[in-house]
């Protein structure tokens, strides 16, 4: 039996707020974390992801204090992101409630604290984060980026990806940083050339604008879609996602629509 397409909001947090923007810049506060987490449960959501977009020292505190309240209020399971660096970040998180833990720039500067984390919790607990965008220079044709795409990382990202997933990472998140918050569509060519080179599940994040979008992502080869700028501002709900999959002939856990009351606007983007 084919495993259901899981439909994944993301929020971005900010000093405990959720923030969007595109391309990641321009950030705008699109609400608190704790009630979008669970409003998202309640429409269906089969997952959700939270990334601290800061990551600072000084907001980690706030941060555990968010996802502690986030886990508790919602029943699927909560991947957390943002600054991960150590095993010890890890166990923090997962004590605070995580179910999983997305790495990304703490991997790309010691890529064996990939199998470190695997050994201790499982590859079942370790998302890679693959922040990328388009670059001629590279052989793939994409490179990787860090501090929210504004630097280059020097790697090509498909042949990061298929490192990480050889090092041992429980799957991959892709993150279109050209798509981020455009709602101009997924990146169906990142996400095929990725698809060719590892087997481990794929989330495809950045793009996402309309239904339509998300079946051809699935088609392209990712097991997963996030998205965030379409749900935080009530442009799209899950339970529509989940129809067009469904009619596109993607395996998916069926949501119940939620009754519509005056608009809200709310979270991430």
């Amino acid at each position: 039996m084919s495993v259901a397409v899981r439909v994944i909001p993301c929020l971005d947090v900010h000093a405990g707020r959720v923030v969007k923007g595109v391309n990641f810049v321009d950030l705008r506060d699109a609400g608190d974390p704790v009630e979008l987490g669970a409003r998202y449960d309640l429409e269906g959501a089969d997952e959700l992801t939270f990334l601290d977009i800061s990551a600072s020292v000084e907001g980690r505190e706030t941060t555990l204090e968010v996802v502690r309240r986030t886990a508790e209020t919602v029943f699927i399971p909560l991947t957390v992101g943002g600054g991960v660096s150590s095993v010890s970040d890890v166990d923090v998180l997962l004590r605070a409630g995580a179910d999983k833990v997305a790495i990304n720039t703490g991997a790309i500067r010691r890529p064996e604290l990939i199998a470190e984390i695997t050994r201790r919790f499982g590859n079942q607990v370790l998302v890679l984060s693959v922040d990328a965008r388009r670059a001629p220079g590279q052989p793939s044709g994409f490179e990787v980026t860090t501090h929210g795409g504004r630097q280059s990382a020097g790697l090509d990202a498909v042949a990061w990806a298929e490192r990480g997933a050889d090092l041992g990472v429980g799957e991959i998140l892709l993150n279109s940083m050209d798509a981020d918050g455009t709602t101009g569509g997924f990146d169906l060519e990142m996400i095929r050339a990725v698809r060719a080179v590892v087997k481990v599940p794929l989330i495809a994040s950045g793009g996402a604008g309309r239904v339509e979008d998300f079946p051809p992502a699935v088609a392209a080869g990712a097991d997963a879609v996030l998205a965030a700028t379409v749900f935080h501002y009530g442009t799209l709900q899950i339970s529509a996602v989940k129809a067009a999959l469904a009619a596109a002939g993607h395996p998916v856990r069926q949501a119940s629509p939620i009754p519509q009351t005056n608009p809200v606007e709310v979270g991430c983007a």
